[in-house]
């Protein structure tokens, strides 16, 4: 059987719109069961059906069958049921074709407008998911038009639209109309207009992400960038370490004749990359960074918790290793994490920087170095054990459960005996309960016989009781004073 107008007309709107043809189609039976009960009151019963092959479209009602029918709209009566379904019985629940002859255009009009509306909303679904899917990675969009209100650019990316915010855009650039681009994707947005992503051409992952498309040794993890440093549209540093053994890592990132790399300078307009081999010693790392100057040495130092780096460069590769406004320097320093400083052999001098004041100063760099090493090393094996043992020491006094003197347990005598015969902590201990003993009450005025003295569970309960009492108090209250007792036991 040959499909109907409408599917036809449903499937090329999906492929047109990249929609999911049955959610579409679910979206015409939600659309159709609300005009229906806008039309005619139905209640919640009320369902929808679109034929796939024919397009037909079909309403239904789920009625439970009763004896004696109250609503129409929910109940169907048995003789009535036993016609749509023969072995029907009461409290059962049918379904019956309710679509009316008179299906209105009004319903038709108020079906289209909310078709329309669920079309518009999966559709922005569907670009939302999209330029998720975009977040972190590199597009080449069209320069749409200008939003002189937002001074933003708006680039149509295709299946939606992104916005390059003037914070983002690479100083002195020019952007015309129809330019076709690459942009970073930095989020996503949702706006009046449907979701568009927020671009950028300043980010420095913008690099990276150039670099890892024009450069198969990075995306296959042979050479891993480990650093970048980037001024917009002036120059940026890149530094890259070869993770597979006998790869040239920036041989790799240039390319045969500089291909490679032209083709990043081009994708950011212009703007001149330093590929740099990255190295853990800090030395040959800083002097790399400092590219294409040429470096005589490099002195580390600790300074107010600063690391900075003194770098001797020869008279005429000055001006070279700081850079056009000192853009070089800076570089360098963003790049390596350190404070550089720049001379030239003869300002060394000058300042007393000769050969054997060089060797003097990285001598006590590495003595600092192994100071703190140790440091950590002692704070390792002592400090920080002693810290544990101290915390579960002070956990385990707060969690220990109080004693009590109604029913004394035979292994509890041993540790109080312990605690009486120390009568330096005794009388410590006792006036720190003593406070806390005089809220709760006095102790009884009666003295207990002497033969009571004698009892092995009284002088139990005595021991433990010592604990919180003081000699003046004991002496105020006409009790037997601590050495009597001993005297006695």
């Amino acid at each position: 059987m040959a499909k109907s107008e409408l599917i036809i007309a449903i499937n090329q709107l999906c492929a047109e719109r990249g929609l999911d043809p049955e959610s579409v189609l679910k979206a015409i039976e939600e659309a159709l069961v609300t005009a229906y009960k806008r039309k005619y009151g139905a209640g919640e019963n009320v369902f929808a059906k679109i034929d796939t092959k024919t397009g037909d479209m079909r309403i239904y009602a789920e009625l439970e069958v009763v004896e004696h029918v109250r609503d129409k709209r929910t109940q169907i009566a048995l003789e009535e049921a036993r016609k749509v379904k023969p072995d029907a019985q009461i409290g059962d629940h049918v379904v019956i074709e309710t679509t009316p002859r008179d299906f209105t255009r009004i319903a038709a009009q108020a079906a289209k407008q909310v078709i329309m509306q669920r079309i518009r909303e999966a559709e922005r679904r569907t670009i939302e998911e999209e330029l998720n899917k975009m977040v972190g990675e590199v597009v080449q969009g069209t320069i749409q038009r200008f939003d002189r209100r937002e001074d933003a650019i708006i680039v149509n990316l295709g299946r939606g639209e992104g916005i390059l915010p003037k914070s983002e855009r690479i100083p002195r650039e020019r952007y015309r109309q129809n330019d076709r681009l690459y942009f970073y994707v930095l989020t996503v947005e949702k706006g009046s207009r449907g979701p568009h992503a927020i671009l950028s051409r300043t980010h420095p992952d913008f690099v990276r992400r150039l670099l890892e498309r024009e450069v198969p040794e990075i995306r296959t993890g042979a050479v891993e960038i480990k650093a970048i440093a980037r001024e917009a549209g002036a120059r940026s540093k890149v530094a890259v370490a070869a993770v597979q053994p006998g790869v040239d890592p920036v041989g790799s990132c240039v390319g045969v004749r500089g291909t490679r790399i032209q083709a990043v300078v081009n994708a950011l307009g212009g703007e001149k990359i330093d590929v740099i081999e990255w190295s853990p010693d800090p030395y040959k790392f800083i002097a790399n960074a400092l590219s294409p100057a040429k470096v005589l040495d490099v002195i580390l130092q600790h300074e107010n918790k600063e690391r900075r780096a003194l770098v001797i460069v020869p008279e005429n590769q000055l001006s070279l290793a700081i850079g056009r406004e000192g853009q070089n320097a800076r570089l360098a320093a963003k790049l390596t994490g350190w404070h550089i400083d720049i001379k030239s052999d003869r300002e060394a001098l000058e300042a007393g920087l000769d050969k054997e004041e060089r060797e003097r100063l990285r001598t006590v760099y590495a003595q600092e170095e192994a100071d703190l090493l140790a440091k950590a090393a002692e704070l390792l094996e002592s400090g920080a054990l002693d810290d544990i043992v101290g915390e579960e020491t002070e956990a385990g006094e707060e969690t220990e459960p109080a004693q009590t003197l109604e029913e004394p347990q035979p292994e509890e005598v041993a540790p109080a005996a312990a605690a009486a015969s120390d009568p330096e902590k005794e009388e410590a201990k006792a006036a720190e309960e003593a406070e806390a003993s005089g809220e709760a009450g006095e102790a009884p005025d009666e003295d207990p016989p002497e033969e009571a003295y004698m009892d092995p569970e009284y002088l139990d309960q005595l021991a433990m009781q010592q604990l919180g009492l003081d000699q003046e108090d004991t002496a105020s209250s006409g009790k037997p004073s601590r050495e009597e007792r001993r005297k006695r036991m």
